[in-house]
């Protein structure tokens, strides 16, 4: 599958959330919040088959208990087709709620925007920034996927008892995919300088310091862990905040991201995004001239991927995808630069810095 980056932002319009509620318990509280909120008419709740067992049931519960007149769509991925299906359940609707993983929440993102109301994410795990930020990944008629311009949710509900027993697997792919702002922040610096690209010092800011907290903290991210989750959901929270500040997902996309991407396009099955985009980062930092054993160091405190054999994909494929990294959105100046790796340079990096 492939996944190239289409996204349309307004840079003087700035969607950010105008409450985020995390804490044990929190999602009982969804009715409260809405009612805070000020959002009155008939709910939807967007779910999948396990999310809606895991939190569905219990955020449609406080939603009743709160007077409100709430349906429930199911969906199964995140594709045109799912978000059409969302928006033909959406009529006379106020608020979308967007309850499962980051499929659910996208949809529920494009949806709401499609039919210009709001939306509300509540996440039952933390694997990436899109639990706040303003863009969906959506799988198109010709199975590629495109980044697009949805919309930002007015409220975000995390619920660390839910989140925290998710598998670990996400949390980690959650880190990994702030880890990788490292490089996507040194990817935007060098495309201002190179090509006077738009370079927003407070959205690249708050990303590197976001990147920064992860990995000082790295070493107490832990399985089931209240704390490790609030550090992790925080974090992804104040990467979305950067992209929203930029108008566009360059904050926390740069090569690393091409190269998960790439991945996806070649690997007959692709590992968890903010995993591949971790890899990424290691080898990037590299080109980079940076410290990448640093990097290196950081994801295995949180017992990400550091390895091809880590991913659970070929050798071969992380070569062939680091020699077409860089045509995976072309508009996005990188260190990969306009003519990429040669194929021998690929695999001398990935041999260097140990992911093959």
């Amino acid at each position: 599958m492939l996944i190239i980056e289409v996204v349309y932002m307004d840079s003087k319009k700035i969607q950010m959330p105008r409450i985020f509620h995390i804490g044990s318990g929190v999602i009982n509280e969804t009715g409260d919040i809405c009612r805070d909120l000020k959002i009155d008419g008939n709910l939807l709740i967007v779910t999948g088959d396990l999310t809606q067992k895991i939190a569905g049931i219990l955020v449609k519960e406080t939603l009743e208990n709160s007077d409100y007149n709430v349906s429930v769509v199911k969906i199964d991925d995140a594709t045109e087709k799912s978000v059409q299906y969302v928006e033909d359940k959406a009529d006379d609707i106020s608020l979308i709620l967007g309850v499962g993983g980051g499929k659910v929440v996208d949809v529920s993102k494009m949806a709401s925007k499609n039919k210009n109301i709001d939306f509300i994410s509540i996440p039952t795990s933390a694997a990436h920034d899109g639990i706040a930020s303003p863009l969906a990944s959506i799988k198109q008629k010709n199975q590629n996927s495109l980044s697009l311009y949805a919309q930002a949710p007015i409220g975000v509900i995390a619920d660390t008892d839910i989140i925290r027993k998710a598998p670990f697997k996400f949390l980690s792919s959650g880190c990994a995919d702030v880890i990788s702002n490292y490089t996507a922040i040194k990817d935007w610096k060098l495309a201002n300088r190179l090509h006077n690209e738009y370079y927003s010092e407070s959205a690249a800011a708050l990303s590197e310091m976001t990147a920064k907290l992860i990995i000082k903290s790295s070493d107490s991210v832990k399985k089931g862990l209240e704390e490790s989750v609030k550090l992790v959901v925080k974090s992804l929270f104040s990467s979305g905040m950067s992209i929203s500040i930029a108008g566009s997902s360059r904050p926390a996309s740069g090569s690393e991201h091409k190269f998960s991407h790439a991945l996806d396009k070649i690997a007959k099955k692709s590992a968890l995004h903010g995993h591949q985009c971790g890899v990424g980062t290691i080898m990037m930092m590299h080109l980079h001239g940076g410290d990448w054993k640093f990097i290196k160091n950081a994801l295995n405190d949180i017992n990400a991927p550091t390895t091809a054999y880590d991913l659970d994909i070929d050798p071969e494929d992380i070569i062939d995808a680091l020699s077409i990294a860089h045509e995976m959105r072309k508009d996005r100046y990188t260190i990969l630069g306009e003519k990429g790796l040669s194929r021998s340079a690929a695999k001398n990096l990935a041999i260097k810095t140990g992911v093959i």
